[in-house]
């Protein structure tokens, strides 16, 4: 068993029975009184961010996570479908397991996170490469003299259907590259 002495960022624990990776800690000796550990652990369930104080030495519960590599594959009315490039194997995840999900493309490969515990296994996250290449499909055509700002943005459709702020300068039919972690517009793509 492991105790706050081991933590370390990105390591994965059981906190309240529930599987959460520490995303930020520091050890705190006061001059007076005992040491603790300030903490802050993502709830790897439903992303929430939980602030945690430890007294120091105290045991925790450290949790077995598995790393793997999915392809997209196709949606259904309930979920979506993946495979594994290595064992072929397919699983059905629920939406809300997939953040920003409107912007996966089928074919697409994705990280999936899995929390293993002796024969059984769940699936915890599914994460979107940083960066996706997507084709606007539709956004209103510039006009010149149009804005008084340089930096003026409007919306465009994406083959995937979500809609993202463009710059002013793109058009329908262009490659762009999106930030999956805030939906921004990255660049023009050749």
């Amino acid at each position: 068993m492991a105790t706050t002495a081991d933590f370390k960022n990105g390591l994965y624990i059981d906190f309240e029975g529930k599987p959460c990776s520490i995303v930020w800690f520091q050890h705190v000796k006061p001059g007076k009184g005992p040491a603790f550990v300030k903490s802050k652990l993502r709830n790897l369930e439903n992303g929430r961010i939980l602030e945690k104080t430890w007294n120091a030495g105290e045991k925790i519960d450290v949790i077995t996570v598995e790393h793997r590599e999915y392809q997209y594959l196709y949606a259904e009315d309930d979920g979506f479908n993946f495979m594994n490039n290595e064992t072929f194997d397919q699983i059905k995840l629920e939406k809300d397991i997939v953040e920003n999900n409107d912007l996966m493309k089928e074919g697409q490969i994705v990280q999936m996170v899995f929390h293993v515990d002796g024969e059984e296994e769940r699936c915890l996250t599914c994460e979107l490469p940083t960066y996706v290449e997507l084709e606007v499909t539709y956004t209103e055509p510039a006009v010149k003299g149009n804005t008084a700002s340089t930096n003026a943005l409007k919306e465009a459709t994406l083959e995937t259907g979500a809609i993202i702020m463009v710059p002013l300068f793109i058009n329908q039919g262009d490659k762009i590259r999106v930030n999956t972690t805030d939906r921004s517009y990255g660049e023009r793509v050749k």
